[in-house]
C-alpha cells in the first residue's frame, strides 16, 4: 500500500466489549461499507494467541475492502499478520525504535497531545498523529482533555497527517473538522451504534461538510 494515498478522515478504532467475534467483525465490515477509511485494531485484554486470531479475521476483511488496517501497540501481532501498520502510545516502544523494527513501507502512527511530541514523533518517523482527547471518553475515563486550539497547533507544527480522537460523535465532529486536522477517530460512535454502517455514514457526511 502507497503510504501517501492512504485516507484518514474516517479512522475507526475497535473496540470489543462484550461482542463475539462473529459480531465484531460484522460490525467492522459494515462500518466500512459506511464510509471508515482505516482500521485500527485495539484489544487492551485479551491473549496473544487470541489477538492475533481476531486480527487474522479483521485483516481478511480491511483486505477485501482495500482499507489499511493498523494494530494498537502490538508489534509483534502488526509484524505476524502483516498488517499495514502499527500505531503506539506514549508508553509504548519509542517511534524511532518501532520504525526501525517495521522498516520503512508500513504505516505508522503515534499519539501525541502536544506541539513538542507531535514534533518529536515526526522526526522519529511516525506517518500521522493521533491526537486528543478531545471530548470526554468512556474510553479512556479520566484523560486530561485537549483543547481544539492546540489541535490546530499540533496540525501546524507538523507535515504528517493528524488525527482527533476522544469522545467524537457525530454530535461534535463539526468544530473538530474546523480545526484543520486530516480526520477523526471513532470508537464507541460506531462500534456500539446498532446500525454501524448509517453510523459512519453520518460522521462521514458531516466531516465531509455535507450535513
Amino acid at each position: 500500500m502507497n503510504k501517501s494515498q492512504v485516507n484518514y478522515s474516517l479512522y475507526l478504532v475497535t473496540d470489543g466489549g462484550d461482542k463475539n467475534i462473529d459480531t465484531f467483525c460484522e460490525t467492522v465490515d459494515q462500518a466500512i461499507g459506511g464510509g471508515v477509511t482505516l482500521v485500527q485494531l485495539r484489544e487492551k485484554t485479551a491473549t496473544s494467541r487470541d489477538f492475533y486470531e481476531l486480527a487474522l479475521r479483521v485483516k481478511a476483511i480491511t483486505d477485501r475492502h482495500n482499507v489499511p488496517l493498523i494494530i494498537n501497540d502490538r508489534l509483534d501481532i502488526a509484524l505476524a499478520v502483516d498488517a499495514d501498520g502499527l500505531h503506539i502510545g506514549q508508553e509504548d516502544l519509542p517511534v524511532a525504535v518501532a520504525r526501525r523494527l517495521l522498516g520503512p513501507d508500513k504505516i505508522l502512527g503515534a499519539t501525541a497531545a502536544t506541539v513538542k511530541d507531535a514534533v518529536a514523533a515526526q522526526a522519529a518517523g511516525a506517518d500521522y498523529l493521533g491526537s486528543g482527547a478531545v471530548y470526554p471518553t468512556s474510553t479512556k475515563p479520566g484523560k486530561t482533555l485537549l483543547p481544539l486550539t492546540t489541535l490546530s497547533q499540533i496540525k501546524q507544527a507538523v507535515h504528517i497527517p493528524v488525527v482527533a480522537i476522544g469522545g467524537i460523535s457525530a454530535d461534535n465532529v463539526a468544530p473538530v473538522r474546523q480545526s484543520g486536522v486530516d480526520g477523526v477517530a471513532v470508537v464507541s460512535a460506531i462500534m456500539d451504534s446498532p446500525d454501524p454502517a448509517t453510523a459512519a455514514r453520518v460522521i462521514k457526511n458531516l466531516w465531509k461538510g455535507k450535513l
